[in-house]
């Protein structure tokens, strides 16, 4: 088992993370923290209203804990996107129905999809962002209790995790970590995620 404090070698795969204000911290964080882990860069991306660049990029979520993004949700579309290998979104009470009421995110996530890139989802996220674009018709989706309803046209799995081609969905904070660890197998290998999950006893 590697050491805690091991980094791993530095892999040529990138995702953004979608932060609107009133996400769920630790369906943010723990992804962020897994996928550096295991060498993959992870962008961390504002979807916020500021009179300023620097409070443009600081969004705060449910429980109040502020996170400083790298980039806004503009800068993402125009420059960063299309070198991502994948896109995350948490859920969170009001961080979802905030990532949905963006038109640049339904773009984003839009675009992601047509280009065959990783889509994932926590909590909310599938049921209030990914449903209405469609991109639940037909796949197999894991949520919130209470939120499949939302999604008839999907189906819902009782499980932490659900994996549909290029869709990975979860049902919440407490699953974050698996989902993590489903999405670096996605875009590397059962390796790689077991080392990850080894260095944080998981």
């Amino acid at each position: 088992m590697a050491p805690y404090y091991e980094k791993m070698e530095k892999i040529h795969k990138k995702v953004g993370i979608l932060l609107a204000p009133g996400f769920e911290e630790v369906e943010a964080v723990t992804p962020i923290d897994y996928l550096r882990r295991a060498g993959i860069t992870v962008e961390t991306v504002a979807v916020n209203e500021g009179p300023d660049d620097t409070e443009r990029l600081l969004v705060k979520g449910s429980h109040g804990i502020p996170l400083a993004a790298d980039m806004g949700i503009i800068d993402a579309l125009q420059s960063a996107f299309p070198l991502w290998d994948g896109v995350l979104l948490p859920g969170g009470i009001p961080g979802a129905p905030n990532l949905a009421a963006s038109a640049r995110v339904n773009e984003l996530v839009g675009a992601a999809c047509k280009a065959g890139k990783l889509v994932c989802a926590i909590c909310a996220a599938p049921a209030v962002v990914l449903a209405p674009l469609g991109v639940l018709h037909g796949r197999r989706f894991a949520c919130y209790p209470g939120y499949q309803e939302k999604v008839p046209e999907g189906v819902w799995v009782d499980a932490p995790v659900a994996v549909d081609r290029t869709v990975i969905t979860a049902t919440g904070a407490g699953t974050a970590a698996l989902w993590a660890l489903a999405i670096i197998r996605a875009l590397l290998d059962g390796e790689a995620a077991k080392k990850v999950a080894g260095a944080v006893l998981l």
